[in-house]
């Protein structure tokens, strides 16, 4: 249901259809909204988030839930019947399943992966192997590979019987036998080629792919670099593990810019939303900063005591105490602008 401009808000649609309680009228409203609209509505009524995400289908859900804080998700997973959270849990991408584990305290990440087919718990506990903010933890193990000896013709065939579990069907990658990655390859060269076509024939073995073990913060940098809105991730040997997508890279760019932020501003990086931090984890998060601010301004005021005869003796002096805060305070203002323009364009790492 698109909204045109002077309709009525969603929120305002879905509060009467909430109100009455029927089921059916919920998730028939909600199966005809757009999945960010749905999201909208999980943050306007937290009440009744559980609720709104029971009352999807399992695929929509997903696609609502993948999108939302960790804090939400958490308290979505805990309102869920059991039954509807495996469902939900298995049907989540492999690399958002493991983003969402990896944030949660080891008792509850236990309970849950124990709800988990055992093919999604083997590939779960795989991912959560890998050290954190590496690679290897962004990874999606669904993808779409051939081999070099294959006619194109073969390789439709296996993209029509394996594509559908593939987050980006766009690229083919290319292995041998031992699982060692060769090359990718475009789709559009597939489909513009004769079905005779073998793929050595269209490779140019000029593979770009990163490592499980490297930190995600490289991967940023080399999709950048290369335009690509998926690469592979290979282990050290060059085996096949995995492919990392542009929507994953996004996040973790984002990530980082606001871990960066918080560490020009004086504190310590937070790894929930600055509301739903509690207060004795804000504090400690700031108060060792303030205090080494403080110290240092103590300094100051040593310096000043040491030369109080001085400024005694010609009080004029004084005049341009302030003075020299000020121009502290603007030029710490400037050299900060600096360094977080230099950040965002990669100047400075």
């Amino acid at each position: 249901m698109q909204l045109e401009e002077g309709t009525i808000p969603i929120s305002a649609q879905f509060e009467p259809i909430l109100g009455s309680g029927n089921k059916s009228e919920i998730k028939e409203f909600l199966d005809d909204q757009n999945i960010s609209d749905v999201v909208e509505l999980v943050y306007e009524f937290p009440e009744h988030e559980a609720l709104i995400i029971a009352n999807m289908s399992v695929h929509r859900a997903v696609n609502v839930f993948k999108l939302l804080e960790v804090s939400e998700q958490n308290n979505i997973i805990q309102e869920l019947p059991p039954s509807y959270t495996a469902a939900l849990l298995n049907e989540l991408p492999a690399d958002d399943r493991t983003d969402f584990l990896e944030e949660l305290p080891a008792n509850v990440v236990r309970e849950l992966i124990k709800l988990l087919d055992p093919e999604e718990r083997r590939v779960t506990l795989s991912l959560l192997g890998y050290p954190e903010n590496s690679i290897g933890r962004l990874m999606n193990p669904d993808y779409v590979y051939v081999y070099s000896h294959n006619t194109v013709a073969e390789v439709f065939d296996v993209i029509r019987k394996y594509g559908k579990n593939s987050e980006a069907i766009n690229v083919i990658y290319v292995i041998n036998k031992a699982g060692e990655l060769l090359d990718d390859i475009r789709i559009g060269e597939f489909i513009l080629s004769d079905p005779e076509t073998t793929v050595s024939e269209l490779m140019d073995e000029r593979v770009i792919s990163l490592k499980a073990y490297d930190d995600q913060e490289t991967a940023s940098e080399i999709f950048k670099m290369n335009n690509r809105v998926a690469l592979p991730v290979v282990s050290e040997s060059n085996k096949l593990l995995g492919i990392v997508t542009i929507d994953d890279i996004l996040w973790v760019a984002e990530e980082e810019y606001s871990e960066d932020m918080q560490k020009m501003g004086g504190t310590q990086a937070f790894e929930e939303p600055y509301l739903d931090i509690p207060l004795l984890r804000l504090f400690k998060k700031r108060v060792p900063w303030l205090v080494i601010l403080f110290l240092g301004e103590m300094l100051t005021a040593t310096a000043m005591a040491f030369f109080e005869d001085e400024i005694a003796r010609a009080v004029v002096l004084a005049l341009f105490i302030p003075l020299i805060i000020s121009s502290g305070g603007n030029s710490g203002s400037q050299a900060s602008t600096l360094v977080i323009q230099a950040m965002a364009v990669g100047e400075v790492i």
